[in-house]
């Protein structure tokens, strides 16, 4: 089953970017090239520029201290286990302090390193980074991968804090929800979310083997899928085939 996921709000969606972002350099940095440590470097980039959004550390420890209240008011409830009550609040609290604790934006430590803000001003400049640009940060790319590997995981110390924040709270939207099948009659869904629940994310996973990409769009009273399949050229067209995907709404 392949997964897409649709973000009700701005704050998700900026959420939802940087965990794209750290699960990326997650996979770069433990290879061994030289090209690989270098887009390593460059999500760390990115990851600095989503993550500048003024109300993001603000956003997070909002949404972390719901979750806590949320999960507190369980307690007491015989169908719960007061163990795992206890861990999932437990990591709640460590990620919310290491969030608290960050001072300014993700990875304003770094933008006191000279050498490093001279590659991200020319790292978006298209083949900005050659050895007669940039002979420093040449050197450092010829160094043996286990000494790039470590400077990668020293500049990238200050933004693990916001990594775990988002891989707790990306976790608790997602265990909230309760996937059911439904049907795409001609290719086309619609529901109505009613105003009673403020809903954050939508997961919708469909079978591959189907050939049809969800085209979504959504508000906090509707959300409407339409199925589209690609023609030879890579363009979507609607589809007008009756087709079944499992639908998850989190909050």
């Amino acid at each position: 089953m392949v997964l897409y996921e649709y973000p009700f709000n701005e704050s998700i969606r900026t959420m939802l970017r940087l965990e794209h972002l750290f699960d990326r350099l997650g996979q770069l940095i433990p290879r061994e090239t030289p090209l690989d440590h270098h887009f390593a470097l460059a999500t760390i980039f990115e990851i600095m520029d989503v993550a500048s959004r003024a109300d993001l550390k603000s956003d997070l420890l909002k949404e972390l201290e719901r979750h806590k209240a949320q999960l507190n008011s369980y307690r007491g409830n015989p169908a719960i286990a007061e163990v795992a009550l206890d861990e999932v609040i437990a990591r709640i609290d460590h990620a919310f302090a290491g969030i608290n604790q960050l001072a300014g934006k993700a990875g304003q430590a770094l933008t006191a390193n000279e050498w490093l803000m001279s590659i991200r001003s020319r790292i978006s400049i298209p083949g900005g980074t050659c050895e007669f640009d940039l002979p420093a940060y040449y050197t450092w790319q010829q160094f043996l991968p286990a000494r790039r590997r470590k400077d990668l995981m020293t500049w990238t110390q200050s933004l693990m804090p916001l990594a775990e924040g988002l891989n707790v709270l990306l976790g608790l939207l997602r265990d909230s929800g309760s996937p059911h099948k439904v049907a795409a009659q001609g290719g086309q869904f619609q529901q109505s979310l009613g105003a009673g629940r403020t809903y954050h994310l939508l997961r919708l996973k469909i079978d591959p083997s189907l050939g049809l990409v969800p085209e979504i769009s959504g508000h906090r009273l509707m959300v409407s899928v339409r199925l589209m399949r690609q023609d030879e050229e890579g363009r979507l067209r609607p589809s007008q085939q009756d087709a079944s995907f499992e639908l998850t709404l989190c909050s």
